[in-house]
């Protein structure tokens, strides 16, 4: 890597699932609009031959980047000054497991990837990879930055830390920015301005990947959490849109009915999207059954949805290579790029991220993964203070800490018996014990391949 004045050329990034028919895309598009970093990207995934056509996708687009298919972590990695991790801890049938077996006894997930019984397993999966990941940063290239977006968000980065204690790692979620965005609107249109751009409105975020939570907001000065109270009392005043499955229909679309259930229960902003927040709370509450979801405005995502947008992005992909379409560059909205810039030299930036806790919440554990605002400036990353977590929604944010705490040291002994009493404790997990047993059997068999380890 090398300075010139404010350029920074020869950077080598490293891309652990460069193969992301999703990801990788939108890191490619956002550094063809960085006028002011060049370098190589490295695309290292299992399947070699989806980085190989990342690397000709990427190399197409005649940007100051480069990009190349690594067979190896260590060619991957060697020398890399960022290291982005972005894979899928297994295939889309043991997604399926995840978060369809389940079902059978009455409980339901809306996404499946974080926490409730399909994310304890996706964890299963994961930290052994995360683990490799870590040791392989820690010999090839240890001073490398490294951003993690991969889930269960928490688990993993608090693997890279628990297994590589030097590393230099965080994880990166823009959940919250729709809550960010939703104030900016709701300010632009009390004070009659033009649109205000999300970074515009200041907010202390503290809590948990997918269960984080804002407390305070101001837009130059202006405190928007009375906006915000108004906005959640007229959401929860009217009753919830049918959900119409036409060509307008989107599986992440909700209508906020969680987040202003939340809000006005415990005058906090729960800043997550309504199915990520709905699975962090006892089952009856908004996921008692996929009718009860829709009532509450979103909708439970099914595999079959994944599989079906999967192909898709593999056709788009054999698109772009064949010529019959034009790749568009474009923003992302994602911060990766911004984040590398800042901690370059290239200008401050303070956004949340995920990072072990180091009193930036001081009544949630030390070491545990929490999500808060951070500093980025050259050569380094500050988490901000945020606070105590309020006595009425610790009880909710707490316990979920402490089953993560225990999920990652199951996952790094190995331990199927530490892993249940992480699993039976999930507020989702509105069954008897025998039924937990049962189906805790059950999803261990699904995915028994990865779990050759465990005891």
């Amino acid at each position: 890597m090398k300075h010139n004045g404010n350029i920074i050329e020869d950077l080598k990034i490293a891309y652990i699932g460069g193969g992301s028919r999703g990801w990788a895309w939108s890191l490619m598009g956002d550094l063809a609009l960085s006028g002011d970093l060049s370098g190589e990207v490295m695309l290292y995934d299992v399947d070699f031959e989806a980085a190989k056509k990342n690397e000709r996708i990427g190399n197409s687009l005649n940007s100051s980047f480069s990009y190349k298919a690594a067979e190896t972590l260590r060619e991957a990695l060697s020398g890399a000054d960022f290291t982005i991790i972005s894979i899928t801890p297994g295939t889309l049938d043991d997604m399926a497991s995840d978060v369809h077996a389940p079902e059978k006894y009455g409980i339901y997930q809306s996404v499946g990837d974080t926490t409730g019984p399909g994310g304890l397993f996706r964890a299963l999966r994961a930290v052994p990879m995360f683990e490799a990941f870590a040791l392989a940063i820690k010999e090839y290239c240890p001073g490398s930055w490294v951003i993690n977006y991969t889930n269960p968000m928490s688990l993993c980065v608090r693997t890279l830390y628990k297994v590589f204690p030097g590393i230099k790692a965080f994880g990166c979620c823009h959940e919250v920015f729709k809550t960010q965005e939703t104030l900016a609107r709701l300010a632009a249109e009390r004070f009659g301005t033009d649109a205000i751009p999300r970074r515009e409105v200041k907010m202390t975020v503290t809590g948990l990947n997918h269960f984080t939570w804002v407390t305070e907001a101001s837009w130059k000065g202006r405190d928007l959490m009375p906006l915000y109270r108004e906005y959640c009392r007229s959401v929860m005043s009217s009753p919830p849109k049918p959900i119409i499955r036409d060509e307008s229909f989107s599986v992440f679309a909700c209508q906020d009915r969680v987040k202003a259930d939340l809000f006005l229960r415990y005058n906090a902003a729960a800043a997550a999207g309504d199915r990520h927040l709905a699975e962090f709370c006892p089952g009856r509450w908004y996921l008692e059954s996929p009718e009860a979801a829709e009532g509450w405005g979103f909708t439970l995502t099914p595999v079959s949805w994944r599989r079906s947008d999967m192909k898709a992005r593999l056709e788009k992909s054999e698109a772009y290579l064949s010529g019959r379409s034009r790749f568009e560059i474009r923003a992302s909205g994602e911060e990766g790029v911004e984040q590398m810039r800042a901690l370059l030299g290239l200008g401050d930036l303070i956004t949340n991220v995920n990072l072990p806790n180091v009193g930036q919440v001081p009544n949630l554990p030390l070491g545990a993964v929490v999500e808060t605002n951070a500093l980025f400036a050259s050569g380094k990353l500050s988490p901000v203070f945020s606070g105590a977590v309020a006595s009425n929604i610790l009880p909710l944010i707490a316990p979920v800490s402490a089953r993560q705490e225990l999920t990652v040291e199951a996952c790094l002994r190995r331990d199927l018996g530490l892993a249940f009493s992480a699993f039976v404790a999930d507020p989702l997990m509105t069954v008897s014990l025998k039924d937990a047993e049962k189906l805790f059997d059950e999803m261990r068999s699904n995915i028994s391949p990865y779990l050759r380890e465990y005891k």
